[in-house]
């Protein structure tokens, strides 16, 4: 049964029908079908939607949007190539260095990537790297937007699994920060391969105004996890907080946009935010007709007479996971999948937390990959390279990653390790 499900809500969506219209509307139907009541599907959308966690992703998003237009992502980059200019392909190191810190704002791979592809790839491309490298770099570092802390998926993933956001935060730091030294490596491998080329050190008077002039953007990151791990504020809160301090630099400070401009950024904030929130009431309505069948204790079931190693499941739902990235976007993934293996973690002893970076990872890779990854598209507009020139360049970077979702799985403690220190179960 489960299969005719997801064969017909693939068509669906290869129909080309929005995934909040494909899912939720087939959700209704098979939940009308099954006889349930209408309101107790009412009762638990509202219940979902009631808490305070899916308030976090309107403002995670603002704050997104305005870092993106505010000229916040100019000033992390040229702190960053302070730091890291003087050494053989500087640029390109500093692409992963600015975008680790952006990334730890903006909670959005698209959003990430634009910000940056933007300023760098034409950069690179006047100090004389070559296109693919150039576009790859920035791809692949665009995807720590929904690894490093805070990521909207994150949140919607514990929204969908009810584990705890800060518990899921703190989770993707290490992987977050080895993604970015794995690129470093092959990226001053590749430099000194092809003779990259490399600027002078910095002046003392440039290096410091440099970073004085990033201090206000990396203040942002700063106040937020201070805020929620000094329990000073809760994840919605914090958010909001994200939202105001984003607002606050690009206005006042930088002053990439005008009080002109608030509104029409605040309004394409908010229609993003309005998108999510309709697929994850898509999602609640598909997960509540599972549970109503009963199809995840019918799935434990089958697992447990296969004998099924927790090993196995990780492999078998990561190829899952990436077979589904080439045709659908990471929100869609974590929507549909997630509510379904949830028991399944249990039976495999899985700490869910754990297996949420596991399924990020897969989505970051499912954001580069071919027909639908978003970031290919939106590296090829601002760069005004073919995708192929674009997929050529990433490549190499899809092996790094796919390194880093080997040792993520098969390492747990990489994900778990700063949870269980800095926070109770």
């Amino acid at each position: 049964m489960i299969l005719v499900v997801f064969a017909i809500l693939l068509i669906l969506l290869f129909a080309g029908l929005p995934i909040f219209v494909a899912l939720g509307g087939l959700s209704m139907v098979l939940l009308v079908t099954s006889h349930t009541p209408g309101i107790s599907i009412a009762q638990v959308v509202i219940d979902k939607l009631n808490g305070e966690t899916i308030l976090a992703v309107p403002f995670f998003v603002i704050a997104a949007q305005f870092m993106e237009r505010g000229g916040i992502a100019k000033n992390l980059i040229n702190m960053a190539e302070a730091w890291l200019g003087w050494l053989r392909g500087g640029l390109a190191l500093t692409c992963v260095g600015a975008t680790t810190i952006f990334a730890a704002v903006s909670g959005s791979s698209v959003a990430t990537a634009l910000a940056m592809a933007t300023i760098l790839v034409p950069a690179m491309l006047k100090r004389g790297y070559d296109r693919p490298f150039a576009v790859g770099v920035v791809g692949a570092s665009g995807t720590l937007g929904i690894l490093i802390p805070p990521s909207i998926i994150l949140v919607i993933y514990g929204l969908i699994a009810e584990t705890s956001i800060p518990r899921l935060f703190l989770a993707g730091i290490i992987p977050g920060l080895l993604q970015g030294l794995l690129f470093a490596i092959f990226i001053l491998f590749y430099a000194h391969k092809k003779k990259l080329p490399r600027t002078a050190l910095p002046t003392l008077d440039s290096f410091i105004k440099a970073n004085i002039y990033a201090l206000p953007a990396v203040i942002i990151p700063v106040v937020i996890f201070v805020g929620i791990y000094g329990g000073y504020a809760t994840i919605a809160e914090a958010a909001g907080l994200a939202a105001f301090l984003s607002m606050f630099v690009s206005l006042v400070v930088y002053r990439g946009c005008t009080i002109s401009e608030v509104i029409p950024i605040t309004a394409i904030a908010v229609r993003r935010s309005a998108s999510i929130i309709m697929i994850v009431v898509a999602a609640l309505l598909f997960g509540h007709w599972l549970t109503e069948t009963r199809m995840p204790v019918k799935l434990v079931e089958y697992v447990t007479a296969i004998d099924l190693q927790a090993w196995q499941f990780l492999v078998i739902m990561s190829l899952v996971m990436l077979i589904l990235g080439t045709v659908l976007e990471g929100l869609s993934i974590v929507l549909i999948t997630v509510p379904l293996v949830l028991p399944l973690l249990h039976q495999f002893q899985i700490d869910p937390v754990h297996y949420a970076i596991v399924v990020v990872i897969n989505i970051e890779m499912a954001m580069l990959t071919p027909p639908v990854g978003l970031n290919l598209f939106v590296l090829s507009g601002v760069s005004k390279a073919p995708v192929s020139e674009v997929i050529k360049g990433i490549l190499p970077f899809l092996g790094l990653m796919a390194l880093l979702l080997l040792l993520v799985a098969f390492i747990p403690e990489l994900s778990l390790f700063l949870p269980n220190l800095v926070l109770s179960r």
